[in-house]
């Protein structure tokens, strides 16, 4: 009894809250000076149609960085974790096969699924998406995949070269920013082009062609260890 009513009285405290933010809440009828400044410096200095993934490639490219650091240590933790568990391979050899309906829909769609993801991050700097969402989408098409075939095995060891090799050239493209250009990952590197063609906006579709492998491999990563062990 007493419980329950510590936390209606701590719901009614956070309803409070929110209730008071909603009441005074106003809705800027103006950008600010760093958001005014994006908004009107974005295609001009760095050649990108879309304002979202200039600030998120240079602008504040050092959170893009802590992000797939972030997602780097989040899959290789769980590959340690489920490292210890035992491979399930004799138990699924008695799983019935996947419907005909699944394996040609398979078939069909995972070069397309792929293609997308693809076509998500190269063309990131001209259409909402980007990186992490393209390699999202790669990702998808492994995991139909595996639904397919829960038998069929990943190389590993390619899945990691591709990760650590896109990981490499996004880092040394960020410190080549430093040296060539005005900071870590500024897209100047490269010629900026001309505003809403392909190849624009400096150096941004090819960091983010990087992002999108290096999400792609390590989400893939993770659906192949969890296919992997007992827990599935």
């Amino acid at each position: 009894m007493i419980k329950n009513f510590a936390v209606f009285l701590l719901l009614l405290f956070v309803a409070a809250i929110f209730s008071a933010l909603l009441v005074s809440y106003e809705p800027d009828t103006w950008l600010n000076l760093t958001a005014l400044y994006y908004a009107e410096r974005t295609a001009v200095d760095l050649g990108s149609a879309n304002i979202v993934t200039a600030i998120v490639v240079t602008y504040r490219g050092l959170d893009t960085l802590g992000e797939v650091t972030v997602l780097f240590l989040s899959a290789s933790i769980v590959g340690l974790v489920l490292a210890r568990g035992k491979k399930q391979e004799h138990q699924q050899r008695n799983l019935a096969p996947a419907g005909e309906l699944l394996v040609t829909g398979s078939r069909l769609l995972t070069p397309l699924i792929m293609l997308l993801g693809v076509y998500v991050f190269v063309n990131g700097h001209l259409t909402p998406g980007g990186g992490f969402q393209g390699g999202a989408i790669i990702a998808s098409g492994v995991l139909l995949l595996l639904l397919t075939d829960p038998l069929k095995h990943f190389s590993h060891r390619l899945i990691s070269a591709l990760e650590s090799i896109a990981g490499i050239f996004y880092v040394a493209i960020g410190v080549a920013g430093l040296v060539f250009a005005g900071g870590f990952l500024d897209n100047r590197i490269l010629p900026i082009g001309e505003l809403g063609a392909l190849f624009s906006a400096g150096a941004i579709p090819l960091i983010y062609s990087l992002i999108g492998l290096k999400v792609g491999a390590e989400f893939s990563s993770i659906l192949a260890d969890l296919s992997a062990t007992e827990e599935l």
